[in-house]
């Protein structure tokens, strides 16, 4: 463009009167993209930061990969041959036993709640840290022992022991179904009650894990679940996370012909949970994107107003020899200029709510509800390049009907024009 070009673009930009500001309908076409893309950048992190987040904070007591038995009595057999296979597989950095049940959990006042009950290694047990839950003790311990204490430890989660209102060292007694023993008086099945001491209590921020997890010992959990020497599974943990697929699939094909067993990743055992999220994620950008549509149209609007207001000069012009093209860039220019400031103004703005959404936690969530206690928000630079690439091609291409309309004005019909 030519500075004589530049200079009208610029005029026609600019209110009348001599002003030097943006004129009104300038203002609000360049408002319009700037709340669209900031709301666009906002949102998306939103959205990313509740990924990250629930996911970080299900593999905080789920490993990369879990390694299962067919049939519904979830029972693994021989499991010291398959942890042996499986930790000779290449990507796996540690693996161990585990054993899952449920149960219902009772304080000595006679409070009772369901529990997910969890045996694994103690705390100090070469190779057995395949999950960091173990880092999220806040009182006593995974020793699963309390000194001077002949029964088994037992930790529970935060609210689970705030529901129970017990500490390390009181006691809780654990039903369960497994050794069911009739009553010979009255021919009812009583169920199997063991006494644990609460030896440690662990947060993990989660309200699952907090409100309904309980930790035993993997010897004490094979006789609460009735498995004898038997186990639930084997869970690994791997060098690189998204990398956990493929170890599954090495760890499937490696223990052919020696276990039926699976194996499963940490994304397929989640997968309808981040497979909703993405969709949430989609359909929000899809109806954010609606807002820079209209930012669009109301360019549309703008330029085919100062078309409309301009078509005398626009005759003068054309008449004194300046090309079509000229005059459609003038316009292209203007339109240009409004996406431009639009989408760099919405761009600030949107990356600062944010990072002090972020930073400050601004925004408390009910953990019963979200899993989580604040509004996450994770920006990822590939969204917001996606994003602002998107408005500035909104914006250029709103720009091409009305300057085309400007290029098409005949001198003489644009001069008689009133």
């Amino acid at each position: 463009m030519t500075r004589l070009e530049l200079s009208i673009a610029w005029r026609y930009l600019r209110s009348r009167r001599g002003s030097r500001l943006l004129s009104l309908i300038s203002v609000i076409a360049i408002a319009g993209v700037l709340v669209g893309v900031s709301a666009l950048i906002v949102i998306m992190g939103v959205m990313n930061g509740l990924q990250r987040d629930l996911r970080e904070k299900i593999l905080i007591g789920s490993p990369d990969v879990r390694v299962l038995p067919y049939g519904s009595d979830m029972r693994l057999a021989d499991w010291q041959v398959v942890l042996g296979a499986v930790r000779a597989v290449p990507g796996v950095t540690r693996a161990a036993p585990f054993v899952q049940t449920q149960g219902l959990v009772r304080n000595l006042g006679g409070y009772r709640t369901g529990a997910q009950v969890v045996g694994m290694e103690p705390a100090g047990v070469p190779g057995a840290d395949v999950t960091a839950i173990r880092s999220h003790a806040i009182l006593g311990d995974f020793r699963f022992r309390r000194d001077g204490v002949g029964l088994p430890g037992a930790v529970v989660g935060k609210l689970l022991a705030a529901k129970l209102n017990t500490f390390p060292g009181d006691t809780i007694v654990l039903l369960g179904e497994a050794g069911l023993v009739m009553n010979s008086a009255t021919g009812l099945l009583l169920p199997r009650a063991d006494s644990m001491v609460v030896s440690g209590v662990f947060e993990t921020g989660m309200y699952e894990y907090d409100d309904a997890y309980l930790y035993l010992d993997l010897r004490t959990a094979q006789r609460f679940a009735g498995l004898g020497e038997d186990v639930t599974g084997v869970e690994v943990a791997t060098a690189d996370r998204w990398a956990a697929p493929a170890v599954a699939a090495r760890v499937q094909q490696a223990l052919q012909g020696v276990a039926p067993v699976r194996a499963v990743d940490w994304q397929e055992q989640n997968r309808s949970l981040f497979q909703a999220l993405k969709l949430e994620k989609l359909g929000m950008g899809v109806i954010l994107l609606l807002i820079v549509l209209v930012a669009a149209f109301n360019i549309v609007s703008t330029l085919t107003m100062v078309v409309a207001d301009k078509t005398r000069e626009i005759g003068i012009l054309r008449a004194m020899g300046m090309p079509a093209r000229a005059i459609r860039r003038i316009f292209l220019f203007q339109g240009i200029v409004v996406g431009a400031v639009g989408t760099g103004g919405g761009l600030v703005l949107g990356t600062g709510v944010a990072v002090l959404l972020e930073r400050f936690r601004l925004i408390a969530l009910d953990p019963s509800v979200y899993f989580i206690d604040h509004l996450p928000v994770a920006l990822q630079w590939g969204d917001v390049a996606l994003i602002v690439v998107a408005s500035l091609a909104v914006a250029a291409l709103a720009t091409l009907y009305p300057a085309g309309q400007a290029a098409r004005l005949y001198p003489v019909e644009a001069i008689r024009h009133e």
